[in-house]
């Protein structure tokens, strides 16, 4: 029995050895045609200042329409971004493991208990499940229509790469101004600024 175990143990020794070894190997090898695999990944430009490479911004669509795509209810349902004009709007792009999103939903609950007889606020959300997205935002204190984007149509036709991103947008579908992460103060004054 002792002589398995030291058989054992020095096995699981050896194997680990090899294993680091030959993986060490591999990754100081790379691809003999591959010329890049010989040269250095990156270099400093300022040593010393941090160089993070630029982030895709969001696109511009400020003084154009509100794009024509479908968005979901969180029953399923069809609900056109069409049909959610007629009157001042405030369209709210979030998600749950958005930190800054979650963040700054309890401003919009609060803005749009002041507001939301006046302006329509909406959540659109491209990756929660309705169960998520529901109790997520009811969490934090929303009460407003939420719906979802989970083919993206949404996310696509405003140009989105980073979130959150609130659009308000005139009563005729013209998106008047967007915006990122959001204060209380600085959602209140935009709202105040669509209703004219």
């Amino acid at each position: 029995m002792g002589v398995n175990r030291r058989v054992l143990g020095g096995s699981i020794v050896a194997a680990i050895v090899i294993s680091l070894g030959g993986g060490y190997a591999l990754s100081r090898a790379g691809d003999p045609g591959d010329s890049a695999s010989t040269s250095v990944d990156a270099v400093l430009d300022t040593p010393g200042v941090e160089q993070i490479p630029a982030i895709k911004p969001n696109d511009d669509v400020e003084g154009s329409e509100l794009p024509a795509v479908d968005l979901l209810s969180n029953d399923g349902s069809a609900i056109a971004t069409a049909d959610l004009l007629g009157q001042p709007l405030i369209i709210n792009y979030w998600y749950s493991t958005c930190a800054p999103c979650k963040k700054e939903l309890p401003a919009f609950a609060a803005v749009h208990a002041e507001l939301g007889d006046r302006i329509r606020f909406v959540g659109v959300n491209p990756f929660d499940t309705p169960k998520v997205n529901e109790s997520f935002a009811r969490d934090r204190g929303v009460q407003y229509e939420l719906l979802r984007d989970p083919d993206g149509a949404y996310t696509d036709a405003v140009g989105i790469a980073n979130a959150p991103v609130t659009l308000f947008v005139a009563a005729d579908g013209t998106i008047v101004r967007q915006a990122t992460v959001l204060t209380e103060a600085e959602l209140r004054s935009y709202a105040m600024e669509l209703l004219g």
